[in-house]
């Protein structure tokens, strides 16, 4: 069945957009491998210092577990903000280095601007550097 009206188009965001949009949301999923599996887990987030993304988690999580094992792992990032009504919207990806945060100020600074979302100890701070930065938006004709 072909439609008579216009069709909506992706649009490729440069990195500066997206990672704009990236710090408009409050939360997101971090990809990971976790026993040689891929694992998807939604964490709030914010983008901070230039550009890194940074996570709390809990000491004794998969991702926190995964990461202390190897630091330096490479991991996804991605958040959407999408209107399924209108078909509108954008989505961003970062694929980039995850680490725990060591030092006591930016770890402080980090817990006071990023609030668990629930009733539990999250008591470590995951920064991403991303390395590849893409998005696309969605747009209606």
């Amino acid at each position: 069945m072909f439609s008579t009206e216009q069709e909506h188009q992706l649009v490729e965001l440069d990195r500066a957009e997206a990672m704009s949009l990236l710090a408009s949301v409050p939360f997101g999923r971090v990809v990971f491998t976790r026993n040689a599996l891929p694992a998807i887990r939604p964490v709030n987030h914010l983008v901070g210092d230039g550009e890194i993304v940074v996570v709390r988690t809990r000491v004794d999580s998969g991702l926190s577990a995964t990461v202390r094992a190897r630091q330096n792992t490479v991991v996804a990032f991605e958040a959407d903000d999408i209107d399924p009504i209108r078909r509108v919207g954008w989505s961003v990806v970062v694929t980039g280095f995850a680490r725990v945060l060591t030092d006591p100020n930016r770890i402080e600074r980090y817990e006071r601007l990023l609030r668990p979302w629930v009733d539990r100890v999250m008591d470590t701070v995951i920064i991403i550097e991303p390395t590849l930065v893409s998005g696309v938006r969605l747009v209606a004709p």
